[in-house]
């Protein structure tokens, strides 16, 4: 029950990402599985979900995108934080050779399952596709890790040129992951889907969905009869008609 109420921390550090994307590391730790969320709560402002990128110190990446994000973005080391979580269901890992396919924001929940992955002395690829070189997340960061990493931008502007899934499609076909982990735009997950379908991989991925509450309570992240911050985000299948 304690994960259902808000808690306070102090921002410990702020880590520019790319020009829209911040990192903020908080001086707190909590107990939580590789794709679980939590929900970050400014007073007076929102409250909104964010992927956990590392659970011990607190790590959240944030893009700008709207109010209460670019509020958040004005928060300097020092200020305080509240947060609910962990929340929702996370990865499960499975196999020794795995392959994360992460588009554009996608890699943030996908940091924290590659750290679990390499612990657990696993072979970890990642994909990591974005709009241009300015939008990828996380390559040099990944690769710290021991992770091997592919990249590509839709523009050709770093790495292979085109979509992820191209990309996912080659690595599949030539290192045969035993398991495929994946979070980004919808239509990419549907994609992997396919692709993975098609080659008997099983996947995991992990769905974005507008989430007001975080506890299955409000209905706004339905799909399908399931209630994406309380049955996912991560899903072994993608839910019908999402």
């Amino acid at each position: 029950m304690r994960d259902r109420l808000p808690r306070v921390a102090t921002v410990a550090q702020v880590i520019p990402e790319t020009s829209k994307v911040t990192t903020f590391v908080l001086d707190a730790a909590i107990k939580a599985h590789p794709g679980q969320f939590l929900m970050a709560w400014l007073p007076g402002v929102n409250e909104k979900p964010f992927s956990i990128v590392r659970p011990g110190p607190l790590t959240i990446t944030v893009a700008n995108v709207g109010n209460f994000t670019d509020a958040l973005h004005r928060l300097v080391p020092g200020e305080r934080l509240w947060y609910r979580g962990p929340l929702g269901r996370g990865f499960r890992l499975s196999g020794r050779d795995i392959l994360l396919v992460a588009g554009g924001y996608g890699a943030a929940p996908l940091h924290f399952l590659a750290l679990a992955a390499r612990d657990s002395g696993m072979a970890v690829r990642v994909a990591l596709g974005a709009r241009a070189q300015e939008d990828l997340l996380f390559p040099g960061r990944l690769a710290g890790l021991g992770c091997r990493v592919w990249t590509c931008t839709e523009d050709g502007s770093f790495g292979e040129r085109g979509p992820v899934t191209d990309l996912l499609q080659s690595l599949a076909d030539q290192h045969r992951p035993k398991s495929v982990y994946a979070c980004g735009p919808q239509a990419m997950l549907q994609a992997v889907a396919g692709i993975c379908d098609a080659r008997g991989i099983p996947y995991q991925v992990s769905m974005e969905r507008y989430m007001r509450c975080g506890m299955g309570l409000c209905g706004s992240c339905a799909v399908a009869g399931l209630r994406v911050c309380r049955d996912g985000p991560v899903f072994s299948r993608l839910p019908p008609g999402s």
